[in-house]
């Protein structure tokens, strides 16, 4: 933990944290491109795993998760450089904040669920409305809490 801090404290002191905490537009322009990121992410996620948990199903399963997940990986890209930036701007304070480790926790949880999800199903996605794999609906089922989770405790951190 204490080399945790310390990279936070250098992080903070870079170049970065300085131009994101002195700039009157960097901080609130990278603060929108991450709520870009949010909705790239989430609306797609969303919309994907409730495909998965049954809803919607005239629309093939294979091409919506095609249409959809290329939008969401590249709103966590989004979420991820944006959200590095932010942080670099009170990067001590933060790295300590119990609200900003659940939140890295279950975004390091969402995306690993995400990527044992396509190993283990993506090439039976076509046969999912005939029959459709309990663990899979689970794992969709979570990926809604997760994200979701991930979301409000983005927000929650603006306030405690």
């Amino acid at each position: 933990m204490d080399s945790l801090i310390a990279w936070a404290a250098w992080l903070e002191a870079t170049a970065l944290g300085e131009q994101m905490r002195s700039s009157a537009l960097l901080y609130p322009a990278l603060n929108l491109l991450h709520l870009l990121g949010l909705v790239l992410l989430l609306g797609p996620m969303l919309l994907l795993d409730a495909r998965l948990l049954g809803a919607g199903r005239t629309f093939s399963l294979p091409a919506v998760s095609r249409a959809l997940t290329p939008l969401a990986v590249f709103g966590l890209v989004l979420l991820l450089g944006s959200g590095f930036c932010l942080f670099a701007a009170d990067a001590g304070p933060l790295s300590a904040d119990g609200l900003l480790q659940l939140k890295l926790l279950l975004i390091a949880m969402g995306i690993g669920n995400a990527l044992l999800f396509r190993q283990l199903w993506s090439a039976r996605l076509g046969n999912w409305d005939t029959h459709a794999p309990l663990l899979g609906r689970l794992q969709a089922a979570l990926s809604l809490l997760i994200w979701l989770l991930v979301m409000s405790l983005g927000r929650l951190l603006a306030y405690f």
